[in-house]
């Protein structure tokens, strides 16, 4: 599905792009008339028209709503742009691990939703993210663990030394380091007003 969505979105990109590219080029080189496909009602442009003249600009500057309005549409335009551009980097394709029985991988991700669900299950931890880093041979998991109030990192040391160990064994062929980072939960404190 995460393929297919991108390989969709760069398509999408690259025929949109190219049409740009041939309809400047045309307009360009041919220096066609694109008059003609106006509405009758557009006012019909000079040779060296502008969209908006400068008594126009003037009159729209003069208006309240004007300023605000352009600025707001900019930051809008600005932060839905930056938005897109993070989830964009930070969902890209995820690396597969191949696994050494015969035509068979694993997804990094379900790898990760594994150990969590297994982390979030030991009694003592509150919740767990968990991160998995592929290099050729090796397999880097770091886990940042938070932990319930009152709780110490020696109680839940030893069962996720173990959950560990079950992923080295399940992930033979590679060399599994894990990294561990633990974060205290605070006591809900009551508010006096």
């Amino acid at each position: 599905m995460e393929r297919s969505r991108t390989v969709l979105n760069r398509l999408t990109l690259a025929t949109v792009g190219v049409v740009f590219l041939l309809g400047g080029a045309w307009l360009a080189v041919t220096q066609a008339s694109w008059v003609t496909g106006l509405p009758s009602w557009w006012p019909d442009p000079g040779p060296r028209a502008v969209l908006i003249d400068r008594q126009g600009l003037a009159d729209l500057r003069a208006t309240g709503w004007w300023t605000p309005l352009v600025l707001a549409g900019a930051i809008a335009a600005t932060v839905l742009f930056a938005i897109w551009s993070v989830r964009r980097l930070r969902s890209g394709v995820r690396p597969s691990i191949p696994l050494p029985a015969p035509a068979s991988t694993l997804r990094t991700r379900a790898l990760e939703d594994a150990v969590t669900r297994q982390a979030v299950a030991i009694e003592g931890v509150a919740r767990c993210r968990t991160r998995a880093l592929t290099r050729k041979k090796r397999l880097g998991v770091r886990m940042h663990v938070w932990l319930q109030p009152d709780v110490t990192p020696a109680a839940v040391l030893p069962d996720l030394a173990r959950l560990t160990a079950q992923t080295q064994t399940a992930l033979a062929p590679y060399e599994v380091g894990t990294r561990v980072r633990f974060s205290a939960r605070p006591h809900s404190r009551q508010h006096v007003r």
